[in-house]
């Protein structure tokens, strides 16, 4: 049997189309409940309640919570200077990418009735960065959320992320925050640290916090957000890719993109849509092949692949792109003889990788697009991280007694059947009166 399911397109009838494209999950609203009591026993007892839930889950509160700048510059001089080199070129050229989105918000004006309408952009005070951390460690996570940030002209960023054992972030880590500009580091993750940021304990209060998470951190994010006190980038779930391909492709290529995907964690979709039902089973035999020769983390990928993943043979590209614009990926890989062509059939993605040679692991790591992505069919109405996520849009108007006086009647009837007319119509009722 196939280690990747294949379906036909025949095969999706209304309720199997549905089941391949669900991403809900029932631990979501367990973690919504259960992070509740911790936003708010954060904000009661400040401090206090953020040592006891980090005791709790993490089996010890950092001392101290904040990194040092000695304990930075001790860790940049035990970091082997080529992953110095690594990560210093491909904050470049994320910092590049990021500057150039930054151009493209400029001020505008027009006229519109008369009056002078315009907007400008303005960045926001304060933001915290979540990355993922104890065990494991993200540190392109660190130049994804905190260079954008830079570039928007944020004036206070924290990085929030969980020490491991030893109370201590990895060298790495510390070195790309400093790099990228981050102000401040706090050692404290999960729901409590978004908790904690939030509530301003170890600096200013965040306005806006970014970044992946677990469930519990992305369950402390939403509330936060639903309550108003915060901004948030978008909710996180798990990682996914979408792969769509014509019998250009090459199925060892495929596989290991597909494979790549599922290295994230069992639940990790890696989805091949194609015309060729070769492609298909040619791939399959390629994952087959791949976890047998690369065996690290193999009953992870197995999961992922058999329990979350499969292909779809499809009769024609449009309807290939028709289903990968419904399932919204946050990775999109356009495998096929012209896929800047292609591009245009593009509605709902996270990011789209052109071409037989854009793995998701380019973005991901080094060509300078954001890999903090939406997931989880968000990216129908989402965008990923960019210089805009941290900005403010305010719009202005400077209007003329004449254009106000054009305005003056509509404004009577339209207050008057919102029943407002007594103070909204007044309002430009009085600068006439006299006349």
């Amino acid at each position: 049997m196939s280690i990747l399911r294949i379906y036909n397109q025949s095969d999706l009838n209304e309720s199997l189309r549905k089941k391949l494209q669900a991403r809900e999950s029932a631990e979501d609203t367990q973690a919504l409940s259960s992070v509740q009591s911790i936003l708010e026993d954060v904000r009661t007892r400040g401090i206090e309640a953020v040592k006891h839930y980090s005791e709790k889950f993490d089996g010890f509160y950092p001392e101290p919570a904040l990194c040092t700048a000695e304990e930075i510059e001790a860790g940049e001089k035990r970091l082997p200077a080529e992953i110095k080199e690594a990560f210093s070129k491909a904050a470049e050229n994320i910092r590049a990418f990021h500057d150039f989105q930054k151009e493209r918000l400029q001020p505008a004006r027009t006229s519109v009735a008369g009056a002078e309408l315009g907007f400008f952009y303005s960045p926001v005070e304060n933001v915290a960065v979540y990355v993922p951390g104890g065990k494991a460690q993200y540190p392109s996570s660190v130049l994804m959320g905190v260079i954008p940030a830079v570039a928007a002209g944020v004036n206070n960023i924290m990085l929030l992320s969980p020490a491991n054992d030893e109370g201590k972030l990895s060298d790495v880590v510390l070195f790309c925050a400093k790099m990228a500009g981050a102000n401040s580091i706090l050692k404290i993750g999960g729901a409590h640290g978004v908790a904690a940021a939030a509530a301003g304990l170890y600096g200013p209060p965040a306005e806006l916090i970014v970044g992946p998470g677990n469930r519990y951190v992305t369950a402390a994010k939403t509330l936060l957000s639903a309550s108003g006190r915060i901004r948030i980038d978008q909710p996180a779930g798990p990682s996914e890719v979408i792969v769509i391909a014509d019998e250009t492709a090459n199925p060892a290529f495929v596989a290991s993109d597909l494979l790549s995907q599922a290295e994230h964690g069992e639940d990790s979709p890696a989805i091949l849509l194609t015309t060729s039902r070769t492609l298909a089973e040619q791939t399959s035999k390629e994952i087959e092949k791949g976890l047998e020769e690369r065996p690290e983390r193999r009953s992870m990928k197995e999961t992922s692949i058999r329990d979350h993943s499969y292909a779809i043979v499809f009769e024609d590209m449009e309807e290939a792109f028709r289903f990968s614009n419904e399932y919204a990926p946050e990775h999109l890989e356009i495998c096929t003889k012209d896929p800047q062509s292609d591009l245009g059939k593009v509605t709902a993605a996270g990011s789209v990788f052109l071409g037989h040679y854009a793995p998701v692991a380019l973005g991901d790591y080094y060509s300078g697009t954001n890999h903090v992505l939406p997931t989880g069919g968000t990216g129908r109405m989402y965008s990923g991280l960019g210089v805009e996520t941290y900005m403010k849009r305010i719009t202005f108007q400077h209007p003329t007694r004449e254009s106000l006086r054009d305005a003056w009647k509509p404004i009577q009837i339209m207050s008057k059947v919102e029943g407002l007319e007594h103070e909204h119509g007044h309002s430009v009722d009085v600068r006439f009166e006299n006349e």
